[in-house]
């Protein structure tokens, strides 16, 4: 197993699923669940929906024991709204099944829901996420559900007794009502999971767990007048005027309300294991309630379901593949590469928020990742750190790709944002990295090269660019007093010695203290870190004309030495 149970939450969740379901179903296939509904752009936060469910299932497998992880496509719920971005005319799709709504113009998918689905499946393949698919849209329109249908109907007076213990429970005690969503990605995850606050069924006709889609015009606006449990003769109105009577024994257009739909799965599949995110968790939510029918009324039992936190976005730029701005797996995946996505999620306990990052923080987050990598390599790190870096890195099935060099992502970025992205300067830059031992192909530091290209085109405004200055600034070189002079003249003096990045680095940093008397590798005081931040804004000044651009080291080696002569004075 890739952690200890002591330390590693994905183990401890896994030992627990082991036990229920041995005390269920001895000898039987573990089953773990996620949803997700294709409404829109299917963010970040809906993958911890997925990721919860597959790091667990994966430890089951790699323990040895035949787990599935059922990916729940709710793609026969209705169409709620029509998202930024999209033709306003789509309004009068509102109400049919998302795989009945056309998809966005252009698209070359089917429908609406086809068109979510394939970016979101095409990370998880990225990802190294395995999951059996079930598209709830084919489930209720083949009769799979029928005889859970028939039984819903026949019991909707208990299931009507059990939601009204809820209907007067104060929904402002509840973790997701005092939980105020801190940015654009959370709120869309409050509302994007609109099966929490559906209409549980309630007519003025009576209870009925069933909502029919009205065959004239398609769509869920109907209200049920009356229902016969012997002939199981359901009568319908619609807004659109139509009504009919049908037999539910043989009629496939409709569903179950969420709060009955959701405990009849977990019956039906033999889920033991499926989280839920805090809008689901409060008093007279989905959950809470789905305990209560599944036991009651289908006579199954409720899965292990921890509470999961929302996911943030750290200073993420519009992007046109998302529209409203909520970034999706596949946008994240553009810029980082799939093990530290993976990781971002293993490490952190479901019920902890996080934040991914978009600005200059993945920076930092990539040095923190290859921090790990080589504490784990040395064998000093964690075994809780230890087991999400095992989980990041691969599954039960085989590793996922990585970078054979691992250069630090923010070196990666400035050679790219210096070269423009051509490939030949770029090559040439990484190649002085290390001159004993050189980078002699691009291919040595992909993927991780193509993201942080990807990350400095999309990420980065074009006023945050660094342009290298084609001839010196002269006016600036002749107003130089005698001590930044001499400054640059120790620079220039030293770069043949010292033409790589580590020397570099020493070199920047040493000319302050040369000229204050002091050693090359004195400490630094308060009285030096000023001359080094005056030394570094003048360099920067004279090359790229601005007060801050890349690490310096980097600049110097992607300018090249003659250009830095020249643009220095020399």
């Amino acid at each position: 197993m890739a952690g200890s149970s002591e330390t590693d939450w994905v183990s401890r969740f896994a030992d627990e699923v082991i036990a229920e379901a041995e005390r269920r179903a001895p000898g039987k296939a573990i089953v773990c669940a996620s949803g997700l509904s294709p409404s829109g752009p299917i963010h970040l936060g809906n993958l911890r929906e997925v990721m919860t469910p597959h790091l667990v299932a994966d430890e089951i497998r790699r323990r040895g024991h035949e787990c599935v992880h059922i990916i729940s496509w709710d793609d026969y719920d209705r169409f709620r709204k029509v998202p930024a971005g999209i033709d306003p005319a789509w309004a009068e799709h509102i109400g049919k099944p998302l795989t009945s709504v056309p998809a966005p113009a252009g698209s070359p998918y089917a429908n609406w829901a086809e068109h979510f689905k394939a970016p979101m499946i095409e990370a998880l393949q990225a990802m190294g996420i395995e999951f059996h698919a079930i598209s709830q849209t084919w489930k209720y329109t083949s009769g799979a559900y029928r005889e859970q249908i028939l039984l819903a109907m026949r019991e909707r007076h208990r299931i009507d007794a059990i939601l009204d213990r809820y209907r007067t429970k104060d929904k402002a005690a509840s973790p997701a009502a005092k939980q105020t969503p801190v940015d654009e990605a959370e709120a869309a995850a409050v509302e994007g999971s609109g099966a929490a606050s559906e209409d549980d069924g309630t007519a003025a006709a009576g209870y009925f767990p069933y909502k029919p889609y009205c065959t004239a015009c398609e769509r869920d606006l109907t209200t049920v007048t009356s229902y016969d449990d012997e002939t199981t003769e359901l009568a319908y109105t619609c807004v659109c005027g139509f009504s009919e009577v049908v037999r539910l024994s043989e009629h496939n257009r409709g569903k179950l309300v969420w709060k009955v739909d959701w405990p009849m799965r977990w019956n039906y599949e033999g889920v033991v294991f499926e989280p839920s995110g805090v809008d689901h968790s409060s008093p007279g939510s989905s959950f809470v309630v789905g305990g209560q029918i599944v036991r009651e009324v289908f006579g199954g039992e409720q899965p292990i379901g921890p509470m999961y936190a929302f996911v943030g976005i750290s200073g993420m730029a519009k992007m046109s593949s998302s529209k409203g701005g909520v970034p999706t797996p596949a946008d994240a995946l553009e810029i980082m590469e799939a093990p530290l996505l993976r990781w971002l999620y293993a490490r952190r306990k479901p019920n902890q928020s996080f934040k991914i990052a978009f600005d200059q923080e993945i920076q930092r987050l990539y040095d923190e990742w290859d921090a790990l990598e080589r504490k784990v390599a040395d064998g000093t790190a964690l075994p809780a750190d230890v087991a999400a870096h095992t989980r990041a890195i691969g599954t039960a099935s085989g590793p996922l790709v990585t970078t054979p060099r691992p250069v630090p992502y923010r070196t990666l970025a400035s050679v790219v944002d210096v070269s423009a992205g051509d490939g030949e300067q770029t090559l040439r830059i990484l190649r002085d990295l290390d001159p004993a031992d050189p980078i002699d192909s691009l291919d040595e530091v992909r993927p991780r090269l193509d993201r942080a290209a990807q990350w400095i085109t999309t990420q980065v405004p074009a006023d945050q660019r660094t342009r290298v200055r084609d001839e010196p600034d002269t006016e600036l070189l002749e107003s130089l007093g005698d001590a930044e002079r001499e400054s640059l003249r120790l620079l220039l003096d030293g770069l043949d010695d010292h033409w790589s990045l580590d020397l570099l680095t020493t070199l920047v940093y040493s000319v302050p203290k040369l000229q204050a008397g002091l050693a090359a590798d004195a400490k630094p005081t308060p009285e030096l870190k000023a001359a080094q931040r005056a030394f570094f804004a003048l360099l920067y000044r004279l090359l790229v004309g601005r007060d801050t651009g890349p690490r310096l080291p980097t600049l110097l080696l992607a300018v090249g030495a003659d250009r830095v002569r020249k643009l220095l004075g020399a």
